[in-house]
């Protein structure tokens, strides 16, 4: 499994806009330069973050990206899915179903039981996780993270 580069970057992109004071916006330019991503790759992610919700423009030649909302607001993990989308969804039976029409091993699949835990797993560690709360000193939010993490059941 792998994070995309628009995953890790849209999350680098949100945070660094969260980071800024209330009263400052970040523009491409200035987020292009923090994060070391190209001027156009910024402005894909903040246009997918925006129309998301998770942000807002602010227009002039001292404009440029603002929270939408409150950092306490913004749930990681549906942040991931936006840019990402999930781990495993019922569609990936249908995408991976080899040559044929149907998985092979679409009535009895083993794997596909492995892929529902993963997701659910990761879906309830990630539902805990605010961009507030990686908003923070990378040691801080290390700390909080393995709270979360101690709070999972880790029987299914």
């Amino acid at each position: 499994m792998k994070i995309t580069a628009q995953e890790e970057y849209g999350l680098r992109i949100l945070l660094r806009i969260a980071k800024c004071n209330e009263e400052e916006s970040m523009s491409i330019q200035a987020l292009s330069v923090a994060e070391g991503i190209s001027p156009a790759y910024v402005a894909k992610l903040t246009r997918i973050l925006r129309k998301a919700g998770y942000i807002n423009s602010t227009p002039g030649n001292i404009g440029g990206y603002i929270l939408a909302k409150s950092a306490r607001e913004i749930n990681i993990n549906h942040v991931l899915k936006t840019l990402g989308g999930k781990l495993f969804s019922k569609e990936f039976c249908n995408d991976y179903s080899g040559a044929m029409k149907l998985c092979t091993n679409s009535v009895d699949c083993s794997t596909r039981s492995l892929w529902q835990m993963i997701q659910f797993t990761v879906d309830q560690l990630l539902d805990k996780v605010s961009l507030y709360d990686l908003s923070a000193s990378e040691e801080k939010s290390g700390k909080l993270l393995n709270n979360i993490l101690e709070q999972i059941p880790t029987s299914l």
